[in-house]
This record gives C-alpha cells, sequence and structure tokens, in this order.
C-alpha cells in the first residue's frame, strides 16, 4: 500500500511529467506523463494524452471477453466515449486502469495520491462494462518505465518538466489539448516552449 508524499520527499509519485522539446526519445515527444511509482529502484507512469487510434473501449472489452458481442450497443452509451491509451512502450498489451479512489480492489489497487488509484487486473474492466465502476477512469496499453536513476537524469538534462498533477486533466476526453493545459497549469506559454527549442 501506499503512503502519500510527503513535502520532503523527492520522489516524483502522483505528479505529472511533461516532455521537454530537448526530450531525445521521440517516442515521448509531446507526452503528459502521470507518475504512478517513483523510488530510488526507477519509476513508472502513464502517458495520459495519447490514443490508440484503432482500438475503442467497447470493442477491447469485446476482445477481452468481458462483455458479450451482443452488448456492443449497451457498451457503446456506457463507455464509448473513455479513450483506450497507449500507455508507454513496455507491456503494450497489458492494460492499466487509472482512476478515481472510489473504487477499489483488495491486493489490486494501488493508492498513488490526490485520490488517484492504479488497478491492471480484469475485474476492473468487468466493473466499468457493468456500469459498477469508478465515477472517472482512463484505460492505457503499457506504460513508460524508468531504471534507477534514469528519470532523475532525463529531468536534469530538460528532458521533462515535473509539475503538480491535475486529476481532472487524467480524465479529461480532449486528448489532444492536454499537452498544452499541462504546461500552461504551469505558466509556461507552448509556442514560446516551441519557439526556443534547438536554440544554444
Amino acid at each position: 500500500m501506499h503512503t502519500p508524499r510527503t513535502g520532503g520527499s523527492a520522489y516524483l509519485d502522483g505528479q505529472f511529467l511533461v516532455a521537454m522539446p530537448g526530450l531525445a526519445d521521440s517516442r515521448f515527444a509531446r507526452s503528459v506523463i502521470y507518475v504512478c511509482a517513483h523510488s530510488a529502484d526507477g519509476a513508472m507512469g502513464i502517458i495520459v494524452n495519447k490514443p490508440v487510434t484503432d482500438l475503442s473501449m467497447p470493442d477491447l472489452l469485446v476482445q477481452l471477453d468481458v462483455a458479450p458481442a451482443a452488448d456492443a450497443i449497451r457498451l457503446r452509451e456506457r463507455v464509448g466515449h473513455m479513450p483506450v491509451l497507449m500507455g508507454g512502450p513496455v507491456e503494450g498489451k497489458r492494460g492499466f486502469v487509472l482512476h478515481t479512489d472510489d473504487f477499489h480492489i483488495d491486493q489490486s489497487t494501488l493508492i498513488i495520491d490526490d485520490g488517484i488509484c492504479l488497478t491492471a487486473t480484469v475485474e476492473i474492466l468487468r466493473a466499468i462494462a457493468n456500469g459498477d465502476g469508478p465515477a472517472s477512469a482512463v484505460l492505457a496499453l503499457g506504460y513508460a518505465g524508468w531504471q534507477a536513476g534514469q528519470l532523475e537524469s532525463e529531468i536534469m538534462a530538460n528532458g521533462w518538466l515535473n509539475c503538480p498533477a491535475d486529476p481532472e486533466l487524467i480524465f479529461h476526453p480532449a486528448l489532444d489539448t492536454k499537452y498544452e493545459r499541462a504546461l500552461r497549469s504551469n505558466g509556461i506559454d507552448p509556442a514560446m516552449l516551441s519557439l526556443s527549442a534547438g536554440r544554444a
């Protein structure tokens, strides 16, 4: 069970990482990542602004045998608004659900911070399909991972901006605006950031 961070902690779990123009890895360009776990051993997070373009939540629930194909219309009404996200390049076929803390599965749900939890079992998908799941949730396939010291090095190299996470932004359906909104919430004009990229 995770204990929420104290003000003196150097760890970034429960925060956003916003990709800067100097980030070397093009897979993470313009990414907003919610950090689920960070310790001396490494870090793990979920990209919250990149959709899987060829897969809808109702289709995924049917493919995983969580719901029967006959329920497709009901599923579209219930979860059609929920995007399937490209959560990161690690374990790309595995599903991770970021959700509000009004839903919990013993031994399976990680409490992160500020009312946000992570569950990676099929039970939460069944609950979502049946209308018994959390009030807000996003499903991601895969995650972003860093080895010990790697994330800290990338931040020092100006690859990432770390900032407080906005729970509303995590679950907001307008994925294409999350990057700019995350920057603006920290007083950064995205236009000025792109203009300054690459200058000595």
